[in-house]
């Protein structure tokens, strides 16, 4: 029971910290940060780096960066294609570290895995804000990205703390992100296509006789 506990343990953070940054990964990797520094979570070995006082500043710093970017229409979507090279290759190494000491094996498929997990949690926030930009009023990006931010921490205390109830969750969260995401990429086609059509101005009269 004891090694089942700890496979569960090792699993749940392995796919939390990646699936938490596709979210926020300057929240996730402040949270787990702290946690560790303060004593209050013993992390992996190759995760200790978080605790380090440069990489909690860092991650702080780049949180408030998020918080503030995350806030204003359009800017959040600016931010969000740039964090696509950031989330994602992190989303795999935090998961690569989280996984503890394995086998080389072992740590590339939970990179993989978490890579992949980061990638669509990613795609479905980014595609998300695109629609919720389509009424640029700040109000729904406040309530969205605050919502983000609690989700993050707490997906991750569960992970922390009931690991089998974050699997559970997080098998949801699959699903529906399978069901839900071709219908963000045919909203996000449609948008981009409005906006080509704006930029492009009227089409012109065809020539007469």
């Amino acid at each position: 029971m004891e090694h089942l506990n700890q496979i569960s343990n090792t699993l749940a953070l392995t796919m939390g910290v990646a699936w938490a940054s596709g979210i926020n990964l300057y929240a996730a990797i402040l949270m787990l940060g702290l946690l560790g520094a303060t004593g209050n979570i013993a992390l992996p070995p190759d995760l200790l780096i978080l605790t380090q006082p440069i990489v909690i500043f860092a991650a702080g710093a780049m949180y408030l960066v998020e918080f503030a970017a995350d806030k204003v229409p359009g800017v959040d979507t600016g931010w969000d294609g740039i964090q696509t090279f950031i989330r994602i290759p992190m989303g795999a190494l935090l998961a690569a570290g989280a996984v503890g000491e394995v086998t080389p094996a072992l740590s590339l498929a939970a990179a993989l895995f978490g890579g992949g997990l980061a990638a669509a949690t990613h795609a479905t926030k980014a595609g998300t804000r695109i629609m919720i930009n389509t009424s640029p009023e700040p109000v729904t990006n406040w309530v969205a990205s605050l919502g983000e931010d609690v989700a993050v921490i707490g997906g991750l205390f569960l992970a922390l703390n009931y690991p089998w109830v974050f699997l559970a969750l997080l098998a949801g969260f699959i699903v529906l992100v399978a069901w839900l995401l071709p219908k963000i990429w045919r909203g996000v086609r449609s948008f981009f296509a409005f906006l080509g059509r704006i930029f492009r101005g009227p089409a012109p009269p065809p020539a007469s006789g």
